[in-house]
Order: C-alpha cells, then structure tokens, then sequence
C-alpha cells in the first residue's frame, strides 16, 4: 500500500484532512491526539474503517473511548525519536470503563526494546511507583550530531545490560501496572512545585478537559511577576460552546485540592503550535491580572474592611467589589493569610474554603455577613457542675463531625465472639451501671450560644435511653448485623456514647459488638470498660447492684484542667506557648503532602470510606526487628517507623517523611481508669537526605522522637494552626500516613462464657495509609494491618505495599550497615513480570533500504509515496 504524506496545511485544517482521507482509501493513519481530537471533532464519520495510530502526547481517555468506538481499531504508540521512533504499543479497546483521570497505558515494549522505570539514583522502582522512564535496545540512536555535551546527558550507560551499550533517558514519568504494562503520568518537567505543593500539571488539564464545553485544555505553572508563582489553566472550547472561566475554575475548586486550582483560566480559540504539531506552551499567553482602575464605592463598612484586607494580601492597588482573588494573583497560600486576617481583624470565622467559593469582595462579604462571630477565647470551668468544655482531642473531633457530617471514620468498634449461655437481662443492666459510672459514655455535644465553643453534657440518668440490643440472627447474616451496628453513625448532639449488640446466633453462641465514638474512648478505654462491664455482670446476676470504688475524676474535669494547665498559645512562657515553639520548628519546611503510588488522584473531598489487608511478622521477623532495636538504642516503634518511611521513599515519596502517631495522654494515675479521649496526633518527621544506613536512620529517628513525645501535650490541631498546614480540606494536615503499634491486653473471660475477639472490618479510613502493629497475649510475632482510603487505593496495591514493607524491615535487620536508600522493594514475582516484559528479543530482518530494492525489483513503477499530490514510485525511490 502507498504511503500518503499530508502538508502541513493540510494537517492544520480538519476539513481537508478529512477529504484527503476519503479521496485517498487511506486504511490506516497516524497522527498526534490534538490532531485526532480535531478530525473526530470536525468530521467523526471519517474515522469509519480506519486502523488509528496515535502518539507523540499523552491520550487524554476521553478521546481514546471516542476513537475506539468510530474507528477500525486503534493503537496508543509511545517513543521519543531518539529511539527510532516508537517503543511501545498498546491497543485500545471501546467500552473499557476506565476513570477519566486514569492515566494513559502506553503498554509493553516493542521487539528488541528495553525499558527501565528508575528513580533519581538510577534503581527500578517497583510496580505502581512513579519513576523515570530509561530505553534500550537494537533502536537506540547513538546521540545527537555534533553536540556532545547534549548526548552525554540524555545517552546515559545502561547499568542493566552488556558492558558498553547505553540507554535514552527520556523524561518522561511513568509507572509498571501490575500486569507488566505502562501507565503514562506526566513529563518529569511538567511536575511542578508551587508554594511546597506538588503538582501534577496532567491532573489539572484532565479535570479542565472533563468540564463541558471544553474540547482541548493544557495546564501551566507561570512565574510572570518575579517570587509570585501561579498556576494557569488554557482551555479551547467545543463547537458552539462559550466556557465561562469563573464558572470552570469553581468546578475545578469542587473536585480539586485548593493548591490545584488554577488561579486564572484563559480561554483560547486556537492552541499555539509547535512545527510538528505539539501544543506550544511557550507561547501561551499571560493573563491579565488588572484590577478595576476605579473600584465602585462600597456596600459598607464591613466590606470596605475585606476589600483593604485582601489588597494587602494581594499586594496590589484598591479592589472592586466584582475583583476576582485568585485572577489578581491569589492562590491557597495568600487564601490562607487572607481568612487568618479576617478572622483576627474582622472578627468572623473565615475559612479558607470561603474565598474558592467566593472569591471578590462583594461575594465574599455576603457569604460571611450571616457568620456567627469567631468564638472567644476559652476559660477554665469554675463550677464543677457546670457543663464542661470539650478537651483539645475532643474538640478536633468535634469538628470533623461538624465539618463532614456523621459517619463511621471514627467510630470505634470492639466485638467478641461468645460461646455460653448469657443473660440478656443482667447485661442490660451492667451495661446501664458502666454508663452511669462513667460519664463520658452519657455525654452529648452541644454548640455554645453566639458562636461560643461546644459543650459537654452529661445526660442525667432518666434520660438515658436503651443501651443493648438483642436479636437472633443466622449465621450467614452475622457479618451484616455486626458490620450495621459498628457502622452505624452517631448523633453526638443525642446518643448516649455506647451501642451494644447482642447478637445470638444459636443457643449458647453469640456475638457481643460494641461501637463508640471516637470522641469518648481510646484503645487504653477498653480496658476499664470490659473489666466494669464484666464486674457489674456478675453483680447483677447476683441481684445486686455493683460496689466500686469511686473514679478519681471523670473526664469533664480532666478537660478543664488541660485547658487550665496549659495556658494560652501567645504566652511563650506557659506550657502551651513553649510546646508550640517547639512544633513550629520540628515542623519547619515539612511538605504539605506526600507523593504516595497511589492508583487514583485525591479527590476533592474525602468521603472516609476505608478497607484493611491483614499481614503478619513472624516470630523470626519480630525477634530480629526487637534484636536491631535494641542493638541500637531504639524501640520497636522507631524501627517500624524507619522501615515504614524508607518503603515511602523508595516508593518515591521523597526524603522527607511525615508520619502521624496517636500519644496516650494518661501520664496521671488518676485517669489511670477513666475512659475517656485521651489520645494526641503527634507528627513524626523522618530524615533520609544524604544516603543514611540504617544505624544512621534510626539515631535519627530516635532523637527526633524523644523531642516530639516530650512535646505531646501541645494539641494537634494548635500544632496544625501553628504550622499553616491547614491548607485544603481534601487531605488529612501535617500528614497522609499514619503508625500505630499497640499491646493488645490479655482478655479474661467475659460473662463468665468462654470468649474470644470477633474480627470485625471498619470500612473506613482516616487517612491515605495506615499501618498498625499489634502484640497479642499468647501469640508470638506481630499480627499487621494496613488500612486505606478506597478513594485512592485498590487492595491490591495495599496488599504489594505490605509485603514491601517486610523486605524492607528484613533488609534493614539483616545488614544495618546497607544504604536504606539502596533496599530493592521490588517483590520476586515483579522482577519476574519485568523480566518477560523486557524479553523482546526477535531477528531483524532487511533494513529499509533492502526493502526498498527489493519492492523496486518486483514491482519498479508501483506508487510508494504520495506527497503534495505528486506520486513517487518505489524505482524512483529506491534510486534515492
């Protein structure tokens, strides 16, 4: 078949393209995806037929689902010039159902290709890792004519394959899926870094391209005032369609984090182009960023004040009422200053929220006119009988509540699996005598009058209602009843703070689930709620009621006197101010966000639905963990913490870890009983810049612990305030992973029945990861959680990344003196997957020129290029 060369103008003008195709019989074309979206857009029934061949960008999904259901078939091909072209291929079939912000697949080496997905250090990354992708093989070019400084830096030595041959670096991100093909992420220059935010330029154009009325959309991060960065969207819209900028960046601000927003949204006709046919985003024009010369008077006092704020924070002349934040060059950061200064100067609480969803003057001031006043500053409680305030843990989550609305992301589960015969009757009551005895399980949350903080309230005993549930269930049934009860959402302003279930599934077999909020209990609560329940069971089953010995206190006047005790955040010399201080530079510089593998991008919103994937160390695995412990003056936790963060590192992560800890603020014997939220989140800050081993790692794990746990008591979220980490609602503050390790308590038999835990599966996630170690009487080892958001992960990435965890943890234990930098995280069946994917070896047959003479010879007047309309034969061009 003849080869049909399109001009340039041509090329530049769908209509034409379209007739060439159809005057031509062409059967196969191949051309960029600006070029594909414009034909489908201009004349679609052109792709009837035709075998799609497109490269040389990424294929945005949208246009991939379009071209596979018009055309004949169609082929993703993937490779930069210097690699003779193409190096991958990956065939994309209609009705695939992949999400529209899922990356390209650019699929599986081509024959005689290798492809290498490395980090910064030149090592493999493991399956779903970001990493930069290196080719190899017989169609790599030897570097660039007469420019041999270029060629030593993009023509680097393959350290992977014979001794002297090379391979391409080409820039571009990517990562291995699980089934040995490629997902393209973006271009390592088009990962940007905005005000300590990275930010994927891809994600945005996808979310701008998702938007209706846009046909084309391209992301950039501009710096067109120097020391002021900003994020820039360019849209080109759809026939007929006129995108309102205002309106798509409030769409963009619904499903994106507040960083991710671009400031500015221009809307162009036409794209400028490169020569080849690549959008040139060099030449993409700078919006304007001009406020109103002479701004309208005014609607009043309060909004002249918001409009002389946001200026200031502008660093620009008088605004309009009408004068858009984020077009004068506003963006999360100066959000951030701007809803602090209105909070402190105007007295109203602003979020940062606000000025996305209302970003002029005007509109501003009209969404927060009907603001309660920001609330005062808090007391301690002089009369014991008055309602308490919240402690600083309750108060965070108090918030949550309020901010998301009820949901199971905090409710705390504990179920147990009894064989014996159980009064229905006397566990009613022993249950109503815990409730009674410990107030904070009869405590509800009110919010004060005018704005002032939540209360507690301790409900009086008549107006406790029915705490247990009982009902027979089958068995198959059990999993659903037990999944109801421990996921069913608590009205904190209502409920009594305990719900039990007994549910008997034959006689003498049941199972005992209780679920709490997290507002007033902790793991230590457990406990002194079992051994209660239990003492006042059997009380009651001797018909009398239970004899204890009084609470020292109750956890209303252990909220007081944290409160009292710590003093206020502006004086330095109290313990509040101190502590502070401290986390302000422990703190200093950590990033806002961690680069995690995950499968999907973070949502706008987090919806706190979770899942786990339950892994075990064995007693080897523990015994060696404890030995390296202790060989270099560290902890179990610290070693989990160093593992854990070098396995984020390894996944691309970076060298700076955050990693959140919940501490037990039970230092007094007084509370030693109590149930009650006495939990803090502390964030530990893991060092791996310059290469450490692990005994270097864990010396500085260790003394940046030591100072983290002697600050524990400065709340989390004064800490987050302090900090400005509260930047977007769409991630957890300070960090995304978390670390837990517990000693589960020994567990006596409860109710006088032989007992036991039932599993039990919270579906809920309070941050990206999870992982949680526990030590369980009469077991050896440590039995391993992982739990993840579902909105960001699948099981099985969960799943590889807790079985890196322990190569990592065996890799650390069995060498201490090995880089941790250098620890291969990859899993045996990874390196086996790769391997076949790389195995592209095939015999090459006649080079073109040989084909060329031998088409010539059989068939010398035969058409084999048509170019401008002129038909050169394969005589003539062999002879050339």
């Amino acid at each position: 078949a003849a080869v049909v060369l399109a001009d340039r103008d041509t090329v530049r003008d769908p209509a034409a393209l379209a007739d060439l195709l159809e005057s031509s019989g062409a059967s196969v074309m191949q051309a960029t995806p600006t070029l594909w979206r414009a034909l489908a857009e201009e004349r679609p029934e052109s792709l009837a037929g035709l075998r799609v061949l497109t490269g040389g960008e990424a294929l945005p999904e949208a246009l991939a689902e379009e071209l596979a259901s018009r055309a004949e078939g169609v082929v993703n091909l993937y490779g930069p010039t210097e690699t003779t072209i193409w190096s991958t291929a990956a065939g994309i079939e209609a009705g695939r159902r992949r999400p529209a912000a899922a990356p390209a697949s650019i699929g599986a080496p081509i024959a005689n290709t290798c492809l290498y997905v490395l980090d910064a250090a030149l090592r493999p990354v493991p399956a779903g890792a970001a990493g930069e992708l290196y080719i190899a093989g017989a169609g790599l070019a030897r570097g660039y004519h007469g420019r041999a400084g270029l060629s030593a830096e993009r023509f680097v030595a393959d350290p992977f394959g014979p001794a002297g041959t090379r391979m391409y670096r080409t820039g571009d991100v990517v990562r291995w899926d699980s089934d040995g093909a490629l997902a393209y992420v973006g271009r390592a220059d088009f990962q940007v870094k905005i005000r300590g935010f990275r930010i994927e330029l891809g994600e945005i154009e996808t979310a701008l391209a998702d938007q209706d009325g846009v046909a084309h959309a391209v992301a950039a991060a501009r710096e067109d005032e120097p020391g002021r960065p900003r994020l820039v969207g360019y849209v080109r819209p759809a026939a007929g369609a006129a995108p309102d900028p205002a309106a798509l960046r409030a769409a963009l601000a619904a499903r994106l984090p507040e960083y991710m927003v671009p400031s500015a949204v221009v809307v162009l006709e036409e794209f400028p182009q490169t020569a080849n046919g690549k959008t040139d985003r060099a030449a993409l024009p700078a919006p304007a960023l001009a406020a109103a010369d002479e701004p309208e008077a005014p609607a009043g006092p309060f909004e002249a004040r918001l409009r002389a704020i946001l200026a200031d924070v502008l660093d620009t002349g008088a605004l309009g009422g009408a004068d858009d934040f984020f077009a004068l060059g506003g963006h999360s950061l100066l959000a951030t200053r701007a809803a602090n200064r209105i909070r402190a100067e105007l007295g109203v609480e602003a979020r940062v929220r606000d000025l996305f969803d209302a970003p002029t003057p005007a509109g501003l001031a009209a969404l927060l006119a009907a603001r309660p006043a920001a609330r005062p500053p808090l007391t301690r409680r002089a009369d014991p009988d008055a309602p308490a305030p919240l402690s600083y843990a309750q108060e965070r989550l108090w918030f949550l509540d309020r901010l998301h609305g009820p949901g199971a992301a905090y409710n705390v589960p504990l179920a147990f699996r009894l064989r014996g015969a159980v009064d229905a009757g006397a566990l009613a009551a022993a249950l109503r005598d815990v409730v009674l005895r410990h107030a904070i399980l009869r405590t509800v949350y009110t919010p004060g009058s005018g704005g002032a903080a939540a209360r507690q309230r301790v409900l009086a005993p008549e107006e406790v209602g029915e705490v247990l549930e009982v009902r027979d269930v089958a068995e198959p049934e059990l999993d659903a009843d037990v999944h109801e009860v421990l996921h069913r959402p608590f009205d904190l302003a209502r409920d009594t703070a305990v719900r039990a279930a007994l549910l008997r599934t034959a006689p003498g077999e049941a199972v005992l689930a209780f679920a709490f909020p997290h507002i007033a209990t902790d793991e230590w609560s457990e406990a002194p709620f079992v051994r209660d329940l239990d003492a006042a069971y059997a009380a009651r089953r001797a018909g009398r009621a239970p004899h204890w010995e009084p609470l020292a206190v109750d956890y209303g006047d252990f909220a007081a006197w944290q409160r009292a005790w710590l003093g206020e955040a502006g004086d330095p010399a109290s313990p509040l101010g101190r502590q502070l201080a401290f986390w302000r530079g422990a703190l200093a510089g950590a990033p806002a966000e961690l680069d995690l593998p995950a499968d999907r991008p973070r949502p706008a919103a987090p919806d706190g639905a979770g899942a786990a994937v339950d892994f075990a160390l064995g007693a080897a695995e523990h015994r060696a963990l404890l030995e390296l412990a202790e060989g270099h003056g560290a902890t179990a936790f610290m070693v989990l913490q160093s593992a854990v963060a070098v396995l984020l590192h390894r996944m691309g992560a970076g060298e700076d870890i955050p990693i959140g800890t919940p501490a037990a603020n039970r230092d007094d014997a007084a509370v030693h009983d109590t149930v009650g939220m006495f939990l803090n989140m502390l964030t530990l800050r893991t060092d791996l810049s310059g290469g450490p081993d692990t005994a270097e790692l864990l010396a500085r794990v260790r003394a940046a612990d030591v100072a983290a746990f002697a600050n524990a008591d400065a709340p989390f979220d004064r800490v987050v305030q302090e900090c400005g980490a509260r930047g977007s609602l769409a991630r957890h503050p300070l960090f995304q992973v978390m670390l837990t390790y517990q000693r589960d308590p020994d567990r006596p038999a409860l109710l006088g029945t032989e007992s036991g835990i039932h599993p039990v599966d919270m579906r809920a996630a309070k941050v990206d990861l999870e992982f949680t170690f526990a030590e369980r009487p009469g077991t050896r080892g440590l039995a391993g959680t992982l739990r993840y958001a579902t909105a960001r992960f699948d099981a099985e990435t969960a799943a590889r990344m807790a079985e890196r965890l322990r190569l990592v943890l065996g890799a650390m234990a069995a060498d201490p003196g090995r880089r941790v930098g250098t620890i291969d995280v990859r899993t045996e069946d990874e390196r086996r997957l790769l391997a076949a994917a790389n195995a592209t070896e095939r015999p090459t047959g006649p080079l073109l020129p040989e084909r060329l003479a031998r088409a010539a010879a059989a068939n010398p007047q035969r058409t084999a290029v048509v170019a401008g309309g002129v038909a050169v034969s394969f005589a003539e061009l062999a002879g050339r």
